[in-house]
């Protein structure tokens, strides 16, 4: 480390080797010989992964953090420590994106439509379409605030139903859900969870879901938890939208369709749920498309 910093040092012609070589405690014949040898696989190595790192970076939109890195390094099939990564992380500059600014979504009816809790906390399914899952998030714009609903297949963590709009009127969930009816069409009874927020326990939504087959169920009030799905894919939804809050939104009763990322919706979500980032998941997806033994292992 030493050595290295008086190579920058000395390409900048700063300082005189031997000063730099006395102020730091070593001695000058040491340098020449590290300088002669070259950088260590380790060193060399570690270039390599930055490198890598960076072009991660770039490709993730929204600044992605270590957890995110790391997992699309092991899917690539580059097996690294989370350690490591996060030091090239530091080393280099890159952190990952961290928004600050809220806005309250739920909120509690006054004459609420209750329903049960079906899935306490169980988000798992064995058949498509059989349990979903959703919720409303925000999306801050230059000027002003946009809405968007979701509808997640618990079986698959892909987003099957969703709906954008500049508010927060009962209709954007029954949108939300409508779509994930028309192209899924799962059968009578698909449990639909979501929290006690004054959307989901209308008179508009309960009758929709009364008409459409569709059983919904609840989560307990101010627990975040009862809903974890939901949470954890804004989470990255919001994260990797946008890289700033320079989008433009169409006026109010404008036809167009609010330019929030469609494509992060629609992508696949081994790369974006949180459930997919612990080795297990990852070390089967990558079976799926590399054979055995055929990682490419960082020194």
């Amino acid at each position: 480390m030493k050595y290295a910093a008086i190579a920058d040092w000395a390409t900048d012609k700063q300082y005189s080797v031997t000063f730099m070589c006395t102020q730091l405690g070593v001695v000058r014949q040491g340098y020449y010989r590290w300088l002669a040898e070259g950088p260590c696989q380790r060193e060399r190595t570690d270039a390599e992964l930055t490198e890598q790192i960076r072009d991660i970076h770039a490709e993730l939109h929204g600044h992605p953090g270590v957890r995110r890195v790391w997992a699309e390094l092991v899917v690539r099939g580059v097996r690294a420590a989370r350690k490591r990564v996060w030091r090239l992380m530091r080393a280099a500059g890159l952190q990952g994106r961290h928004p600050r600014a809220w806005k309250r979504t739920t909120v509690a009816g006054q004459r609420p439509i209750d329903a049960p809790d079906l899935i306490g906390q169980d988000f798992t399914a064995e058949q498509p379409d059989t349990r979903w899952c959703g919720d409303i998030t925000y999306v801050q714009t230059v000027d002003g605030w946009v809405y968007t609903a979701t509808v997640i297949d618990l079986h698959s963590r892909k987003v099957v139903g969703y709906a954008v709009a500049d508010h927060l009127r009962t209709s954007l969930i029954v949108e939300a859900l409508a779509a994930a009816l028309l192209t899924r069409r799962p059968p009578s009874g698909v449990i639909f969870h979501s929290d006690r927020g004054c959307q989901y326990t209308s008179r508009e939504f309960a009758d929709f879901c009364a008409e459409n087959g569709v059983t919904r169920s609840m989560g307990r009030r101010a627990t975040c938890f009862d809903n974890a799905v939901s949470e954890s894919f804004f989470a990255t939804y919001k994260k990797g939208a946008h890289p700033h809050p320079a989008v433009e939104r169409p006026h109010r009763g404008s036809a167009a369709h609010i330019p929030v990322d469609r494509g992060l919706l629609q992508s696949s979500p081994a790369t974006l749920h949180s459930r997919l980032l612990d080795t297990t998941r990852i070390r089967a997806r990558i079976q799926e498309t590399h054979r055995p033994g055929s990682l490419n292992r960082c020194q």
